[in-house]
């Protein structure tokens, strides 16, 4: 399974005129929670996991001294047993679809880096309208198949970065993305798109890790992808918070959600 999704990452990033990062991965016919599996797979490096036994060496992967991710790495899983999304809501998780937890290089200082959840919302996105799947943005983390019927849920992110000092060691990211899995009700999966259909379920996990790919490369470029994402955005009605009415404005740099109440007063919305 590893070595096909890697040979599809490479021939299609060859196909784009570019080589693709070089990943490490994982993947497992079942598992627990990807989520799981790649915490612990990080902390086998002690790098990672912030020690280094005396006199011992970094690994090739990590050869930089220092705490931070110097390559990215993913786990992936057929199937996931105990998936789970935002605020620890349940994720159906059957073989047919990519279930992706990934651990990426990016900017140190997090005032000057780009949202994990927007930058790879932005990414992911452009991957599927290219595959001629139309898709919007639902605040905070989910990627919406838009169909005549209304948005129906395609893909859920699960972000975080991971810090120390102030300094960020690496941007986390869970991905789950309906492929030709059956879906529970409410959401979408790609069985009526044959490009985004072709082919096998790795080369949809290729596709995948293209969009982290992208996804890195904007990381330090927050303003467009902020821009990008909000193009993305579908419409949010008033919200009531604290028994008080708040009007959406936009997207903030940092994912979360620009608001305005009667009073003239701004705040930003960064979770439900």
């Amino acid at each position: 399974m590893v070595g096909r999704i890697a040979w599809a990452h490479r021939t299609l990033a060859r196909a784009r005129g570019g080589r693709g990062l070089p990943w490490q991965l994982r993947a497992l016919p079942v598992c627990a929670s990807t989520e799981r599996e790649l915490d612990q797979w990080l902390r086998q490096v002690p790098p990672l996991a912030g020690s280094l036994p005396p006199g011992a060496a970094l690994p090739a992967a990590e050869s930089s001294p220092g705490p931070h991710l110097r390559q990215p790495r993913a786990v992936l899983a057929r199937r996931q047993r105990f998936g789970h999304g935002q605020q620890g809501r349940v994720w159906v998780s059957p073989p047919g679809g990519v279930w992706l937890s990934a651990a990426l290089p990016w900017p140190e200082d997090p005032e000057g880096a780009a949202s994990p959840a927007l930058a790879v919302a932005v990414a992911l996105a452009a991957e599927l309208v290219a595959l001629g799947v139309p898709i919007g943005l639902k605040w905070p983390n989910d990627l919406m198949l838009l169909t005549p019927a209304g948005p129906r849920k395609l893909a859920g992110l699960l972000p975080g970065l991971r810090l120390r000092g102030g300094k960020v060691r690496w941007a986390r990211i869970g991905i789950g993305l309906n492929g030709c899995n059956p879906v529970p009700a409410g959401a979408a999966a790609l069985l009526g798109f044959p490009r985004a259909r072709a082919g096998r379920g790795d080369l949809l996990a290729a596709r995948v890790l293209l969009a982290l790919d992208r996804a890195m490369e904007l990381a330090s470029r927050p303003e467009a992808v902020r821009s990008a994402a909000q193009g993305l955005l579908l419409p949010l009605g008033p919200l009531e918070l604290e028994g008080e009415l708040w009007r959406p404005l936009g997207l903030a740099a940092d994912g979360g959600l620009r608001l305005l109440n009667a009073a003239g007063r701004l705040r930003i919305l960064r979770r439900f």
